[in-house]
């Protein structure tokens, strides 16, 4: 007999998965060199932010992507999955700027480049915690290509793509409405705004007509936006106030003559009907002011307080300035009342802070012309939305796209390249800093200090992190990339910018395909946060379960676009199953010969069992294959998990223990490479989900060969028994129904009793080729098939199953004197409770205490005892 290799006698992920991934980057399976022979499959990893430790969503999102790698990687592709992080600019300054404060250190006191110091620092620690996260996952991601978004490449690919965008009149500087926040002092995009509902309130104020003939009542929810009013907006068919249009009124406090117009916009219904315009602080009231010229007041600095503007309310906060304001209205008589309301107010997603909606000087990119091509890739499907719905998200977003505000108030992040003729003020704009000004060739320069939005760059990622702008082999091997795998949180965020991006910079389509995955909540459904201290850390689950666990509990919970709930039990679940594998994996290995394997390797005489087995992960390999070309990976998952666990391990090494504890050596060759060929399958389909368990089982059942790069299984048509199939179906189903009857009736699986078998002739067939199968599992001592039913002996049990009835002897399963003892104890038992409940139901002092609840609990149990008295009785009646 050859020697035997085995995997350990307890499953403990902590013994191999750190070996496994060492060994894996040592032989450089994740990193590929270009193989034109071979076709290209790539992804790009959805880069995260440098702002903290990876969560559950990074696991769940990482592990999809892993999923899909693996499986094209075994396929043949030539697959490069690529990692890298975002500098995420202004979440990133946040961060570092509250841990230096801690510190006692100020970011404006500290200078821009001693900051930009501290922040790289903090960089390069984050990087590499996120990188050792994810290998702590088992992504078979290639780091030796990672990239950063502030990577010195891809900093020269952001300075072309403005450069370009801006010779092509694209990129343009204009004074416009903007979200501003005060705390993180600098704009912010729409996509960047929370919206919370508050309570607040409505304060009326009259507004004196300029001819003294009146008021004309306002209703603000922003009293200190008033010292910047230059009109009063009323609709022309509101017949209250049509007559005043092209009149002016006297703005309190401030005292100066504003127009009265007449626009559309103004809902008659909603307040009063009047409303004051600011159009330096307020979006709608921007675009009124656009059409009627009025004037653009600005009225708060950078930190939210009032300016030079506000003349006595000067140096207030936004807020101290509004109670000031209502107290002087007050006392002029003009506050008319103060009413409460709830109202959605944006905040800002990253610090939590009101936004001031303010007119300040950005730089824009025009949306319309670069929006349209990307439309319509998307409408002729060159590239696919996984689930479709989601296609109609972008194209609302994408056909009513605003310009593009991409400069923002800060250090950390792509510094605009723009650069100012201090001396004649000529503005250049170039891809390296210019020696002098093109006009008066001056030196005295200086660059713009604002930076990019961090989402300039990463709508460049597909193809800057594969070497654009520089004609690099892998951009022209790996792009476009097949799948870009994301939630479907950040849609306009990051996938229509990177669509526009790739079309307009590459003139292709940067992937194929958008596979949306949901979000994961907590237990009771909601959304994970540590504001709600109700996140978990992925590396904490991977210490207590596994990695693998982690992973396919997030893979079988999970369909596309669909958001789940992480329970720990289903982790626990996961762990469990990583336990059946190993412990069947063992066993198998433990009975496994080599020599006879050897011998019998060509021998197809196949019993009942083998073919059935055979034939159904020969089918699971169809289908599993199918799911994940489909992305229907979690359902691909819970199929190979449903084979392994009930068809493989349950049903198969169970039928074939006699064979593996016999004398036959030819039985046993043949059995044991049915095991290894169905073990090494249902290994290889489980492989992207659970790379790890499958590797270390895999690499001692062959010697030391790797799973990763081994070939996925492919479907065998000859290998299709569809009798085999359906023969097993009628003795498991039988099996399965002499197991709960003997349960039923406490028979131990000692006793055998005889089966007599009255079916037809398809399953007469399966229980002459699987009567061996019966005897074994279902604690038969025969089975006799009859084609009378008359031949059923008197007092047997009867099971119906399809095709026909199962018989077996009453006094094979029980001793008639130690069944009826038994019985008649029971049946006394039982007669004793249903006495106890009659009693107390029929005491009047406890019927008028008792709540209804517990009368009807009492009735419920006496029906409950009466059918099982009942059946008793009925038992023991037939025993007669």
């Amino acid at each position: 007999m050859s020697e035997k290799k085995n995997i350990s006698t307890t499953y403990d992920p902590k013994e191999f998965e750190e070996r496994i991934y060492k060994n894996w980057e040592e032989k450089k399976y994740f990193s590929p060199e270009i193989d034109k022979s071979k076709k290209p499959y790539s992804i790009v990893m959805p880069p995260p932010n440098i702002t903290g430790k990876l969560h559950l969503g990074h696991a769940l999102d990482n592990t999809l992507q892993d999923m899909l790698i693996r499986f094209k990687r075994m396929q043949g592709y030539c697959t490069l999955w690529l990692p890298g992080q975002d500098h995420a600019s202004i979440a990133t300054e946040v961060k570092v700027e509250n841990e230096l404060l801690k510190e006692g250190l100020v970011k404006k006191e500290m200078g821009r480049e001693a900051f930009l110091e501290k922040v790289w620092e903090w960089s390069d620690e984050y990087r590499s915690t996120i990188r050792q996260q994810l290998k702590k996952m088992g992504c078979s991601a290639d780091f030796t290509r990672e990239a950063f978004t502030m990577d010195e490449n891809l900093d020269k690919a952001v300075r072309q793509v403005f450069v370009k965008l801006h010779n092509e009149g694209l990129i343009y500087q204009g004074n416009r409405i903007t979200n501003w926040c005060p705390k993180c002092q600098t704009v912010l995009s729409d996509a960047e705004i929370e919206y919370e509902e508050q309570d607040g309130h409505f304060w009326h104020i009259n507004y004196p007509l300029s001819d003294g003939s009146g008021f004309l009542e306002i209703a603000t929810t922003r009293p200190e936006t008033m010292l910047g009013d230059s009109g009063i907006a009323v609709n022309p068919n509101d017949e209250r106030y049509k007559h005043l249009i092209g009149k002016t009124a006297i703005l309190p406090l401030v005292n100066r003559e504003i127009p009265i117009v007449g626009d559309n916009y103004v809902d008659i219904e909603f307040g009063t009907g009047a409303v004051k315009m600011t159009p330096a602080h307020d979006p709608n009231d921007y675009e009124v002011g656009k059409r009627h010229n009025l004037r653009e007041i600005k009225v708060m600095d950078e930190k939210g307080a009032i300016n030079e503007q506000g003349g006595k309310y000067q140096g207030l906060d936004r807020y101290e300035a509004r109670a000031q304001i209502v107290k002087d209205l007050e006392e002029l008589g003009l506050l008319v009342n103060i009413k409460p309301h709830t109202h959605n107010v944006s905040t800002h997603d990253r610090c939590g802070t009101c936004i001031e909606p303010m007119i300040s000087k950005q730089w824009y990119v025009k949306m319309e012309s670069l929006a349209k091509p990307a439309i319509e890739v998307v409408k002729d499907k060159k590239t696919k939305f996984v689930p479709e719905r989601f296609e109609k998200t972008y194209f609302n977003w994408m056909e009513n796209i605003q310009d593009w505000c991409i400069s923002r108030q800060l250090w950390w992040g792509h510094r605009i390249p723009v650069w100012y003729c201090l001396d004649c003020g000529e503005i250049i704009v170039a891809t390296e800093a210019p020696c002098k000004c093109t006009k008066c060739s001056s030196k005295n320069l200086k660059q713009e200090d604002d930076v990019l939005d961090t989402w300039f760059s990463s709508a460049l990622w597909p193809f800057s992190t594969l070497g654009w702008p520089d004609a690099t082999e892998d951009l022209s091997y790996f792009y476009p990339t097949n799948v870009l795998v994301t939630g479907y949180d950040i849609i306009f965020f990051w996938v229509a910018r990177m669509i526009f991006s790739g079309l307009h910079n590459m003139g292709e389509t940067p992937f194929d395909t958008v596979l949306m995955h949901g979000l994961i909540r907590a237990a009771d459904g909601k959304k994970m946060s540590k504001s709600l201290g109700n996140g978990v850390d992925p590396l904490e689950v991977i210490e207590a379960y596994g990695a693998d666990a982690l992973r396919f509990m997030l893979v079988t919970g999970n369909s596309p676009g669909n958001d789940i709930r992480y329970l720990p039990e289903r982790v626990e679940a996961s762990r469990n199953f990583a336990n059946k594998i190993w412990n069947a994996s063992r066993f198998v290995m433990m009975n496994l010969d080599k020599e006879v394997m050897a011998k019998y390797k060509d021998v197809t005489d196949y019993s009942l069992a083998d073919k059935w087995i055979l034939s159904h992960v020969n089918t699971l390999v169809k289908e599993v294959t199918e799911n994940l070309d489909k992305y229907e990976l979690g359902i691909a998952m819970q199929k190979v998990y449903d084979f392994m666990w009930t068809e493989f391990c349950d049903w198969y090494i169970e039928l074939v223990k006699p064979i593996l504890y016999g004398d036959d050596e030819k039985q046993k060759g043949i059995v044991y490479n049915v095991l290894n060929t169905v073990l090494i399958t249902g290994l290889k389909l489980l492989h992207p989900a659970m790379p790890f368990i499958t590797e270390e089982i895999y690499t001692t059942l062959t010697d030391g060969e790797t799973i990763t790069i081994s070939a996925w299984p492919e479907y065998n048509e000859d290998m299709k028994a569809e009798k085999a199939e359906k023969d097993m179906e009628y003795i498991i189903e039988a099996i399965k129904g002499l197991r709960n009857v003997r349960a039923e009736m406490n028979v131990p699986p000692s006793r055998k009793a005889k089966v007599i078998a009255f079916v037809n002739e398809e399953a007469k067939d399966a229980f002459k080729a699987g009567s061996s199968y019966i005897e074994k599992l279902g604690s038969a001592s025969e089975v006799l098939l009859i084609i009378d039913k008359s031949l059923v002996p008197e007092n047997s049990v009867s099971l119906a199953i399809k095709g026909g009835e199962l018989f077996m002897p009453l006094f094979d399963l029980v001793d008639k004197e130690k069944e009826m003892d038994r019985l008649d104890k029971e049946k006394k038992k039982l007669e004793g409770e249903i006495e106890r409940i009659n009693k107390k139901l029929s005491n009047q002092g406890f019927l008028a205490k008792a709540p209804a609840s517990v009368v009807a609990g009492e009735e419920e149990k006496r029906t409950k005892y009466q059918e099982m008295l009942d059946a008793t009785l009925e038992r023991i009646n037939s025993l007669k």
